[in-house]
C-alpha cells in the first residue's frame, strides 16, 4: 500500500511540473487586458486609447534581434495596409535593457526614426506586459478584435511563413487573420509557431 501511495505521488509531482513548465498566457479566444506603456514619444499608449479601432495586431519585437530586424520592413506594411481599416500595428519591445541595452529607450527611438516607423512602439518597463500575453519571442504576434467583452485574442505566432525572404513568403499568417476578421470568416490558422529570439528576461 505505501508503494501504491508512494508511486500516486511520484506521478502527481511529474503531472504538476509538466503543467507548470507549459507556456502560460493568453490562449484563443481570452478577453487581453489593456496596458498603459510608455512611447518613444513619452507619452503613454493605451489599446483604450484607440476609440475608433476595431482589433489591433501587438507585436512583441525589438532593435537587436536578427528576426525581428528582418520583419520591420514588413510590419510597416502591416500598419499601412490595416490601421485605416480599424487594425493598427501595435509595437511592444519586452527585452530586460539590463541585458540587452541596445533595446534602451534611446536606440528605440532612434530605431523608429531611422526606419521611419508609423505606428507606437512601447517599452515594456519591468516586463509585465509580454509574460501576461505569453510571449517568449520577438517577433511574436497577438491579433486583437474589439468585441462586447474586450479585446478578444483571435491570432497568435509569426507574422508569415520565411522570416529570410518576403518574396518567398507563402502563408502571410497576420493578413489572413485580419482579412478573416474584416470579412467576418472565420480564421483559418489562429495559432502558429512564432520564430525569433527569446525574449530577454
Amino acid at each position: 500500500m505505501k508503494n501504491i501511495k508512494g508511486i500516486i505521488a511520484v506521478v502527481a509531482i511529474v503531472m504538476l511540473s509538466g503543467f507548470a513548465t507549459m507556456k502560460s498566457g493568453y490562449k484563443i479566444g481570452d478577453i487581453a487586458t489593456d496596458f498603459k506603456l510608455e512611447n518613444i514619444d513619452g507619452k503613454m499608449v493605451s489599446l483604450s486609447d484607440y476609440k475608433d479601432a476595431k482589433g489591433f495586431i501587438v507585436i512583441f519585437t525589438c532593435n537587436t534581434c536578427p528576426y525581428s530586424v528582418a520583419y520591420e520592413d514588413r510590419i510597416i506594411a502591416l500598419d499601412k495596409k490595416y490601421a485605416s481599416k480599424g487594425y493598427p500595428v501595435i509595437a511592444i519591445m519586452p527585452n530586460n535593457t539590463e541585458v540587452q541595452p541596445r533595446d534602451n529607450m534611446e536606440a528605440m527611438k532612434e530605431r523608429a526614426k531611422r526606419k521611419g516607423f508609423t505606428f507606437p512602439y512601447l517599452k515594456d518597463e519591468g516586463q509585465k506586459i509580454s509574460p501576461q500575453y505569453g510571449a517568449t519571442k520577438t517577433p511574436e504576434v497577438y491579433v486583437l478584435q474589439k468585441t462586447n467583452k474586450g479585446n478578444e485574442v483571435k491570432y497568435i505566432g509569426a507574422i508569415d511563413d520565411n522570416y529570410q525572404d518576403a518574396t518567398a513568403v507563402e502563408s502571410k499568417y497576420v493578413e489572413n487573420a485580419v482579412d478573416a476578421l474584416l470579412s467576418g470568416q472565420p480564421i483559418k490558422e489562429s495559432q502558429t509557431r512564432a520564430i525569433g529570439c527569446s525574449i530577454k528576461l
